[in-house]
C-alpha cells in the first residue's frame, strides 16, 4: 500500500471516530436541563417579569444566601449585582455591576466588588476604593418581599 493512501486511510478512520463526539456536542439538550427535567421537585424559576410597581424579582433569598450575591447581565434590559447590606443584613443593595473603568462585569467578592480586568475594586454602596475606575458603580433601588430579591427595574 503506498504512503498516500494510507495516510487517507488513516485521516478518514479519524473523522469517522470523531463523529459521535461531534453529534454530541452540537446536541442542544445540556446536563442541568436534563436534571431540571427528570426532578419533578426541583426549584421553580422565578418569575423575573416587572410588575406594577416597577420592581422585578432578581432571584430568591435562599440563592442569595447560599452564593452571596445575586447577578443578571440581563436584568430589565441591564446588568445588576446584589448583596445584602453588612450593617444591616435584613437589607440588600443592586448596583449595576459593569465597572466604570472599561465595562467589564464585577464580581462580589469577600466585602466588596471586583473587577478582574483591570483590579477596580467598589465598596457596598458602589464607591470607586481602587482605581483604574474613578465613577462609582449607580444603584438600584431593592428591597426583600416575602422570598424574593426585587430590584427596581430602570
Amino acid at each position: 500500500m503506498k504512503r498516500r493512501v494510507f495516510m487517507n486511510w488513516v485521516g478518514v478512520s479519524f473523522m469517522a471516530a470523531s463523529l459521535p463526539v461531534a453529534i454530541a456536542a452540537c446536541s442542544p439538550a445540556t446536563e442541568a436541563e436534563s436534571e431540571t427535567a427528570a426532578d419533578p421537585g426541583a426549584d421553580e424559576a422565578v418569575d423575573t417579569d416587572v410588575r406594577e410597581d416597577g420592581f422585578a424579582a432578581l432571584g430568591t433569598v435562599s440563592e442569595l444566601d447560599s452564593t452571596g450575591f445575586l447577578a443578571s447581565k440581563n436584568f430589565a434590559g441591564g446588568s445588576v449585582i446584589a448583596v445584602r447590606v453588612p450593617a444591616n443584613s435584613e437589607s440588600v443593595i443592586a448596583l449595576n455591576s459593569l465597572c466604570t473603568h472599561r465595562g467589564c462585569t464585577v464580581d462580589w467578592a469577600d466585602s466588596e466588588f471586583s473587577c478582574a480586568c483591570h483590579g477596580s475594586t467598589f465598596s457596598t454602596d458602589g464607591e470607586v476604593t481602587n482605581g483604574p475606575a474613578t465613577e462609582a458603580l449607580s444603584a438600584y433601588e431593592a428591597k426583600i418581599e416575602d422570598d424574593l430579591v426585587l430590584v427596581m427595574a430602570s
